[in-house]
């Protein structure tokens, strides 16, 4: 049969009035017919693309949480290396007492204040030292972040790198300054007279 003919127009016609019909009379099935039962409504796919957005709004907030608490962290880390930790008294005073043990015996007095004076000086600055270390090592890890694994869509604050820039030179500052502690080039160990 031609599709053009008399008869397959009028069948078309039949058919489709038909179906307007079924569809007047049962609205909610032709619905069903036109998704399927496996199909995907446009407000569940609204709800789908607001999840993603979620998701990625929370990774970059807590990104942007993590860099900003790790520059905090570098700068505190800087201060503390500058002017010095519990830590490092205590490490200053265990090193005195240790050397008051060994020149209990006996010694010259060189030797005295090198166990007594000497090592605690020198704890006190490798422990001052190792946080200076660690303010570099945070403040460089904020800002080269965004360079290697941090979505580009993540630009940092600036206040973020500010503070991160600050941890670096309080770090640097702190480890340089530990380092001439360490080999008495700031101040010498006391020597005898005569």
């Amino acid at each position: 049969m031609n599709p053009t003919t008399p008869e397959a127009v009028a069948d078309g016609e039949k058919t489709t009035d038909t179906t307007d019909r079924v569809t007047a009379e049962n609205p909610e099935q032709h619905d069903q017919d036109e998704t399927g039962p496996g199909a995907v409504t446009d407000a569940e796919a609204v709800e789908e693309a607001d999840d993603d957005t979620d998701d990625d709004t929370d990774e970059e907030t807590s990104g942007r949480l993590a860099a900003a608490s790790a520059a905090v962290v570098s700068a505190g880390l800087g201060v503390v290396a500058l002017t010095g930790a519990w830590s490092g008294r205590v490490a200053a005073e265990r090193e005195t007492l240790v050397g008051q043990i060994k020149t209990s015996s006996g010694g010259s007095a060189a030797q005295q204040i090198n166990e007594i004076y000497g090592d605690a000086w020198h704890a006190t600055a490798l422990v001052n030292g190792l946080f200076g270390l660690l303010a570099l090592l945070v403040g460089t890890y904020v800002l080269v972040r965004p360079a290697f694994g941090a979505p580009a869509r993540q630009p940092q604050a600036g206040w973020v790198r500010a503070v991160a820039r600050g941890g670096i030179a309080l770090g640097a500052l702190g480890v340089l300054i530990s380092v001439a502690m360490y080999f008495d080039l700031i101040v010498a160990l006391p020597t005898t007279a005569g």
